[in-house]
């Protein structure tokens, strides 16, 4: 399993049958292949039910999520307006919300939108980060030039302020906590230190800690 699918999968063991779930553009959009039966994935455009991606004859045209893929609703799929959709999500109906990150700071701040020299959009999360109930962040450890992801305090425009509870990347998993950031997993062969020497913060190394499913 290629290091997105091992994050993505990771991040889908926090989804329990009966959330509702949104899921961000990148790897958190692979999570619903690992998800458990009766978990339900909502997009932000207006709908609660989003299922498998399709194409050809299958796709519809009035079925498509707010990156513009076009999906088949499950059974009991439930459609509405955005603004409806956004009343959802501000109202902390959302079990969780899993989205990329440039920078998350050891307090839970996020940033993900912004970055000199090139801005993806908000879109909805500052919305998303706000209203669900727990927000898991999923991404590499490091930026491919090497550059810190986890730093003592973000430098890009911030997404939203303390809001962050998981960071799952492609070596380890990481609770934010009152008392700081918490290492509560590794892939074999990693060691605390390892990790350590990628982040910037001081991290605090979990009591019984786990080794990551592959």
């Amino acid at each position: 399993m290629n290091a997105r699918l091992r994050i993505a999968k990771r991040a889908a063991g926090y989804f329990s049958a009966g959330d509702v779930v949104n899921l961000g553009i990148g790897i958190p959009s692979l999570c619903g292949d690992y998800a458990a039966p009766g978990v339900m994935f909502h997009t932000e455009n207006g709908l609660v039910g989003m299922g498998p991606l399709t194409s050809g004859l299958l796709a519809v045209e009035g079925f498509c999520n707010a990156t513009g893929m076009r999906f088949a609703p499950v059974p009991g799929a439930s459609s509405f307006d955005s603004a409806e959709s956004f009343g959802l999500v501000r109202s902390g109906k959302l079990a969780a919300s899993v989205l990329g990150a440039l920078q998350v700071a050891q307090n839970g701040d996020l940033a993900n939108w912004a970055q000199p020299g090139r801005v993806f959009g908000m879109g909805g999360a500052m919305d998303l980060v706000n209203g669900a109930r727990q927000v898991i962040i999923t991404m590499e450890l490091c930026a491919k030039d090497g550059a810190r992801k986890i730093v003592n305090a973000c430098s890009y425009p911030l997404t939203g302020k303390r809001c962050v509870n998981h960071i799952v990347t492609e070596q380890c998993v990481i609770d934010v906590t009152e008392d700081g950031l918490v290492l509560v997993e590794l892939l074999a062969g990693l060691t605390p230190e390892d990790i350590q020497r990628q982040v910037e913060p001081r991290l605090i190394v979990a009591d019984s800690i786990k080794i990551m499913e592959v």
